[in-house]
């Protein structure tokens, strides 16, 4: 059974960078054709695709995103990464990483495994 759990610190200064990283058991990161995704939901808001990592590497973002956000991966710890640089407030949110099914775009696709989601608060 696939399962993903976020990590990383739940509160980040505004300005600094927001670093999650994304823990897969399972399945591995780099085998085709799955896309492995960074989604949000900010309070009261629906869910937010941010951008993902295929299985070759290459990284996708989204449009409102992808000056901020960068996606890396550790294939010897199945593990990718999301980096968000310069948070404000409004990057408050429950982030989760996902398993997507090949699309295109992406972002599209269905998501089968989702992790628990993590608590960011973006303060002072």
């Amino acid at each position: 059974q696939v399962q993903l759990e976020e990590s990383g610190p739940g509160l980040v200064p505004p300005s600094q960078t927001l670093s999650l990283t994304c823990t897969v058991s399972g399945a591995s990161i780099t085998t085709k054709y799955h896309y492995w995704s960074w989604v949000r939901q900010p309070p009261g808001k629906g869910l937010e695709w941010i951008g993902a990592i295929l299985y070759s590497g290459v990284t996708f973002y989204s449009t409102s995103l992808k000056t901020r956000a960068s996606i890396s991966r550790d294939t010897s710890k199945n593990q990718f990464t999301l980096q968000l640089s310069s948070v404000t407030p409004e990057d408050t949110a429950v982030y989760y990483c996902a398993r997507e099914d090949r699309a295109v775009p992406a972002g599209t696709g269905a998501m089968d495994f989702w992790g628990q989601g993590t608590q960011v608060t973006v303060s002072s």
